[in-house]
């Protein structure tokens, strides 16, 4: 298994060392060259517009777009979840996430730097239950959640972990906390996926 972690910009390091603790093989991904070698890839936290606007200049906007709508597994933290959501509520007019999460985000929901915070977690998919310690940075809230998305985790009801298929997003920053129980979660989604053809000629339609 190799996954690949988007390194345009923001915190993919600490992705890459909760990967590779649990054994995976990891590419930092910054060309559609690097992309088509990858089995799934990580969207970090950073800043949004910023993200946007590198997706396009470094040619990875329609190689990921073409992923996705065939199941690519994908896992979007801060950021990145809200790169990969349907809305932006405070977007700008030139900022494209990706739809691939049917839910509708907040830029920084929860305040500026400072109102930034760590609380317990209770993560549930069904099959297992775990608790962590969340870690939200100017973190997106999520407020509006599509009927066909999983909500697995959940603080003062607002929806904090949610799955979509082979797509996964959290608000908040599981790269920085003491576990890698998210990570797993997500390693286990990409053992059980589809592969996914990586000629994105083929696959454009």
């Amino acid at each position: 298994m190799n996954v690949g972690i988007l390194a345009l910009q923001g915190a993919f390091a600490a992705h890459e060392k909760v990967l590779s603790d649990l054994g995976a093989s990891v590419t930092r991904v910054k060309t559609p060259a690097e992309l088509s070698t990858v089995d799934a890839v990580v969207l970090p936290g950073g800043e949004s517009t910023t993200m946007s606007m590198l997706l396009d200049s470094s040619g990875l906007r329609e190689p990921l777009e073409v992923l996705l709508r065939h199941g690519f597994p994908v896992f979007g933290t801060c950021a990145g979840l809200i790169m990969l959501s349907s809305n932006i509520k405070d977007g700008r007019s030139d900022q494209r996430p990706f739809g691939a999460l049917g839910i509708s985000v907040r830029r920084n929901g929860y305040g500026r730097q400072i109102d930034s915070f760590e609380t317990p977690l209770v993560v549930d998919d069904g099959a297992q239950r775990f608790e962590m310690n969340g870690v939200f940075i100017r973190a997106p809230r999520i407020e509006e959640v599509d009927c066909d998305v999983e909500v697995l985790a959940e603080v003062n009801n607002d929806p904090v972990l949610v799955r979509q298929g082979n797509v996964l997003g959290a608000t908040f920053h599981p790269e920085l906390g003491e576990s890698g129980y998210v990570h797993q979660l997500f390693v286990e989604i990409v053992a059980k996926a589809q592969s996914v053809p990586k000629d994105f000629t083929m696959v454009r339609n």
